[in-house]
């Protein structure tokens, strides 16, 4: 815990607004924010085979266009007590196909957290063996995509140019691009 004092908006009561089944808006002070209902966390999977990464592209109705993203999934939204892990390994198979030797929880990450309180657990996945096309479930429509880790950058210029959105988690694979470009 930091030795700093906290801000007046800390210590106001959280209000509630409106719930619905995978959403929440809620109130603290002057900061409005959005949660997930009953602490409902996600799990993102980096997966990783013989220099490539699997990414996988949907249509994601609040931005109103397709994004291309790291497999994930809600913690516990189908199957009650559900950690992380078990989560990561579900939607693996659900969303790519594919199933993993090797499972490394990496961290518990924040998003967006001036706007969400929502947090994910990274997991990577390694030693990966393909069991189905993926695709989700049949309220899904995911594209799958194998993209070598040397062609991260042209591979979301190119959804870029498609128009498609590109979900902030793919930093994780670009970063070290846009540092070694500055840093020059």
């Amino acid at each position: 815990m930091s030795d700093r004092p906290l801000p007046p908006d800390a210590k106001a009561p959280e209000q509630v607004e409106w719930t619905g089944k995978f959403i929440e808006a809620r109130r603290r002070g002057r900061w409005e924010y959005a949660a997930r209902p009953g602490g409902i966390r996600a799990a993102v999977i980096l997966a990783l085979d013989a220099g490539e990464v699997i990414l996988v592209e949907q249509y994601r109705v609040p931005l109103g266009r397709f994004c291309l993203e790291l497999p994930a999934g809600l913690i516990g939204d189908e199957i009650e007590g559900e950690g992380a892990l078990a989560s990561a390994m579900r939607e693996l198979e659900e969303e790519t196909g594919y199933r993993a030797a090797q499972w490394e929880e990496l961290g518990e990450f924040w998003s967006s957290p001036g706007m969400l309180s929502e947090s994910f657990t990274l997991v990577k996945a390694t030693g990966l063996t393909q069991v189905s096309d993926g695709g989700g479930t049949e309220h899904e429509d995911i594209v799958v995509h194998r993209v070598p880790l040397h062609r991260i950058a042209e591979t979301v210029a190119e959804h870029r140019a498609r128009g498609h959105a590109i979900d902030v988690k793919l930093l994780l694979l670009l970063g070290a691009g846009f540092v070694e470009d500055s840093a020059q």
